[in-house]
């Protein structure tokens, strides 16, 4: 995956029930094919879900590099991954997407990124949506809207 020419997948898109993981999977694709351009892997969306799963960067990185499809990757990815039960993983899902910035200085990054992309867009409040306003995917409206700065 050329990450110069094409966008990741968005993190909202499941696969294997977690969100982010195919997201991650092409950027780390991207990352060891040096095609990732201002990609970066691992981010900390990326060890977050490492983190949940208790798996390595250096293990995804190797699973990646071993399987060329996302089932294959998913397999393994199922078979190493501490599982989770379904209502768990949806919590973790759920509250990974919900996540927006946690300290002023991330407060302001995100106001700057977001002003840059769309200055009308005061009603985004969180990553997953700001990354996909950015990335060209349609954003619905939400609310509540937060005060202009």
């Amino acid at each position: 995956m050329d990450l110069r020419k094409q966008f990741p997948r968005s993190m909202k898109l499941k696969l294997g029930g977690y969100a982010h993981l195919a997201r991650m999977i092409d950027k780390c694709r991207a990352v060891l094919a040096g095609t990732e351009g201002e990609y970066i892997y691992p981010c900390p969306m990326d060890e977050r879900l490492l983190e949940f799963t208790k798996l390595t960067s250096d293990q995804f990185t190797a699973a990646v590099k071993a399987n060329s499809t996302d089932e294959t990757v998913l397999a393994w990815f199922q078979q190493h991954a501490q599982p989770h039960q379904a209502a768990e993983l949806e919590d973790w899902n759920q509250q990974l997407l919900a996540r927006g910035p946690s300290s002023p200085e991330s407060a302001a990054k995100f106001r700057k990124y977001l002003d840059a992309i769309d200055p009308s867009r005061t009603d985004l409040t969180v990553w997953s949506d700001l990354q996909d306003l950015e990335e060209g995917r349609l954003v619905p409206q939400r609310g509540p809207v937060r005060p202009s700065t």
